[in-house]
């Protein structure tokens, strides 16, 4: 993954033996959260693929997720132009936040970023198609079939709002966003593409 021996010797730890680590999901981009390395934590992080920190409140290395369970699984370790920070990107298990949040950055960040995570998950359903999956059934049986889906599902969305209960339109909107998400990889169409056309209607 990364040349361990080189990373270790360019990279310039502060004066308390650490270094600022800023984690990036590797699929959505978006900053997860930011904390410190020592030497330690770096190599076990290059070494074992899983990010490992040092807690400068407890004074002690640990390993992301070791009793959470989400773990970070490592894409890749850069140092910056200065080699005093290291950019660790990540394909995460769960929340990186201590709150339950998916980024330490905020709500917004937590939802756009999910978004992208789960628009990215489904591509790889669509490139690998592994079996069993719900996924890999819809790219399989063809547009046609997503184009039924979201139908159905747009449907059943209208049918749960007028229910006085908020959880069926709920669960109904989420089945929606998913199958649209199914249709935008299916189709080619991004995430991104669909914000610029809604940011170029604001304010219309």
């Amino acid at each position: 993954m990364n040349d361990i021996d080189g990373i270790l010797t360019k990279a310039r730890f502060d004066s308390a033996g650490l270094i600022p680590a800023v984690i990036q999901d590797a699929r959505t981009r978006e900053v997860l959260t930011v904390a410190f390395m020592n030497e330690e934590a770096l190599r076990l992080t290059i070494e074992r693929g899983e990010t490992h920190f040092w807690s400068r409140s407890r004074k002690a290395l640990w390993h992301k997720g070791e009793t959470s369970g989400n773990f970070q699984k490592v894409r890749s370790v850069r140092l910056d132009c200065d080699a005093d920070t290291v950019l660790v990107e990540v394909e995460p298990a769960g929340p990186a936040c201590h709150t339950g949040s998916y980024s330490c950055f905020g709500v917004e960040a937590e939802i756009e970023g999910f978004l992208k995570q789960l628009y990215a998950l489904i591509e790889q359903r669509k490139e690998m198609r592994p079996e069993g999956s719900y996924t890999t059934y819809l790219f399989n049986s063809g547009l046609d079939k997503i184009l039924k889906k979201v139908g159905e599902e747009a449907t059943e969305t209208i049918v749960a709002a007028k229910n006085v209960e908020r959880d069926p339109l709920i669960s109904e909107t989420a089945d929606l966003v998913y199958h649209l998400l199914v249709l935008l990889v299916e189709r080619g169409v991004t995430l991104e593409e669909i914000t610029k056309e809604l940011r170029a209607r604001h304010g219309k």
